[in-house]
């Protein structure tokens, strides 16, 4: 029986991030940058308000420390125009927000420095030279790196690329992943089961998993088990991903039957993983391009766990990601747990928060069996226990993933 450890080793070295695209930026959130993106332009291109005010020379205004200035007001600029202007001593030109600043003009004072008036403002407090005021290249010089490679993109990153005028970034994309379910007792979930018959779980909680992960999924669905039209789809959909997700069959005579259907394509590697749930599982690398394909057990509850251990690191690692892993903690058990000697244990808890020493607190779900689906749907996280480790009493400490980032 393999190891965790040694099965995810296997796995990640199979990584391959694809090859980098250049993608409008409205596609880019969520990936990572794949190039450095270099201002040819100042950010801001001018001198602009910051406020909606009046542009003046700060001289001007710095006898307002101790009694009014009353100022002429010769114009107003709004945002968006491009009709220069010139300001004389002793003037202020009304402003609105992000408008360009009249030549001389170096602050600006906000309204609530004065009276408003349209033809004589009365300025009741001085601003410093530059007040209120973005300079030209505050944000960013031309030459300097604005998103840099290997960054994610969020929002921030989105907006920057607009600011310096980039319409399209070069990016790391998602990677392709194809889930299908294989089983003739199977059924699609607009239809009514027959007698012996279940619906498809796998391809639907699979592929949300996966794309909950980074990929861009295909979920392909059912397939028979007959082995001609079960090689065809896998090696159809080997040129079209760069993961491949079987669910069904991992171990026995369906097994053997998977692993003998696909032979030609690659070698299989079907065997035992000790953990708990889903120890019986396959891995290998099939196609001319040695795509990374998994067999998991086609109970829904240990496939997703073993697509949570070992094929969401795999995910996250050809995305680019430089920790693959979801974030672990420590929390207090609430109740007791068993596990099975000899498998590291992944056991579905609901972690809280304790209130008054902001420490982490795990309640376990229902019990290790594998088929409690609705417990799984409750959790929030893993209790993980060693492999030599069968019983853990209340109270003890015990090391948690994340199953939510809202946990």
């Amino acid at each position: 029986m393999r190891s965790v450890d040694e099965q995810l080793a296997r796995v990640l070295r199979a990584a391959v991030r694809p090859a980098p695209v250049r993608v409008a930026i409205s596609e880019a959130q969520g990936l990572l940058c794949a190039e450095e993106v270099v201002a040819e332009q100042a950010l801001p291109g001018f001198d602009q308000a910051a406020v909606d005010g009046y542009a003046v020379r700060s001289v001007d205004v710095q006898s307002a420390v101790d009694e009014s200035t009353v100022l002429p007001v010769v114009g107003e600029i709004t945002a968006g125009s491009r009709q220069p202007r010139r300001l004389q001593p002793g003037q202020a030109v009304r402003v609105e927000t992000g408008a360009p600043l009249p030549t001389l003009a170096d602050a600006v004072v906000p309204l609530e420095y004065t009276d408003e008036h349209p033809a004589k403002v009365t300025v009741h407090q001085p601003v410093p030279s530059a007040a209120f005021v973005r300079r030209t290249g505050e944000d960013v010089q031309p030459g300097d790196v604005a998103v840099r490679r290997g960054s994610p993109i969020g929002s921030a990153q989105v907006g920057l690329l607009a600011a310096v005028g980039r319409d399209k970034v070069l990016v790391h994309p998602r990677p392709r992943v194809s889930v299908i379910s294989v089983g003739d007792e199977l059924v699609d979930v607009d239809r009514t089961p027959g007698q012996g018959q279940v619906y498809d779980v796998n391809s639907y909680a699979l592929a949300a998993a996966a794309r909950d992960a980074g990929a861009e999924v295909t979920r392909v669905g059912i397939v028979s088990s007959d082995p001609r039209r079960l090689r065809e789809v896998v090696e159809g959909r080997l040129l079209l991903s760069e993961i491949v997700v079987i669910a069904g069959g991992a171990g026995g005579a369906a097994g053997r039957e998977i692993r003998a259907a696909l032979a030609d394509l690659g070698e299989l590697d079907m065997t035992r993983v000790a953990m708990h749930p889903g120890s019986v599982q396959g891995f290998g690398l099939l196609g001319p391009d040695a795509i990374p394909t998994f067999v998991l057990p086609s109970n829904p509850v240990s496939a997703l766990v073993v697509f949570e251990v070992l094929v969401r690191p795999l995910v996250r690692s050809a995305l680019g990601k430089r920790n693959p892993h979801r974030r672990t903690v420590s929390a207090g058990l609430l109740a007791p747990i068993t596990s099975t000697k000899g498998r590291r244990g992944f056991l579905r808890g609901q972690l809280l928060r304790d209130p008054d020493n902001d420490t982490y607190l795990v309640q376990p779900l229902g019990t290790s069996g594998s088929h409690l689906l609705a417990s799984l749907a409750d959790a929030n996280c893993l209790v993980l226990v060693d492999e030599d480790i069968t019983e853990i009493a209340a109270g003890e400490n015990v090391q948690v993933r994340f199953l939510s980032q809202r946990a």
